[in-house]
């Protein structure tokens, strides 16, 4: 049976194929997603490359997490060994919009928090640009006008304390930072 393709509008990004694993054809992926079931329960998935921009229906069959690299391997069917899961490096994992977990209060889906605009104060500071994991969940962000020799990117600890106010309708966060936090 082929899975039907949804309209290109809907799609999440839920990962990266980073490369090839092993010889049988498996892939190393970065997630961008939480819900790892995304990476290890067989069913439909969609792969989207700067080669092959449209997306196209894979089969996952099975995967694995790999704490120590924070990836997860895994096996498409179409996928049978190395040189054809190498040429898949670069392209996103991606599934139906319509595919999202529900989420508790106050949890956030990332893809929601990329793009928003980031004020302190009443003025805006910047955009989230990314998340990162690192023990506690950071909110990238790059800064609208960095002091000279600052970086400009900053990384804001994503807790109701500093981040007290996410309006997702708005697209903006508003943020409480330390003193310092700020360059």
């Amino acid at each position: 049976m082929v899975t039907p393709c949804p309209e290109p509008s809907e799609w999440l990004c839920v990962g990266r194929i980073i490369g090839a694993h092993g010889l049988r054809g498996e892939v190393k992926v970065k997630p961008f997603s939480d819900f790892p079931e995304r990476f290890t329960v067989a069913g439909s998935r969609w792969l989207r490359s700067p080669r092959q921009p449209q997306p196209y229906a894979v089969t996952l069959v099975r995967g694995r997490f790999l704490p120590r690299a924070e990836q997860f391997v895994v096996a498409f069917a179409e996928v049978s060994d190395r040189t054809a899961a190498e040429a898949l490096k670069g392209a996103e994992i991606l599934v139906p919009a319509s595919d999202r977990p529900p989420l508790a209060a106050n949890e956030y889906h990332l893809m929601d928090l990329i793009g928003l605009a980031v004020y302190h104060q009443g003025e805006q500071v910047g955009e989230v640009v990314g998340l990162v994991n690192a023990g506690n969940d950071l909110l990238e962000v790059r800064l609208l006008n960095p002091a000279p020799k600052a970086p400009p990117l900053v990384y804001i600890p994503f807790v109701p304390a500093i981040v007290p106010v996410i309006d997702l309708r708005a697209r903006r966060i508003e943020i409480d930072p330390p003193l310092g936090l700020l360059p």
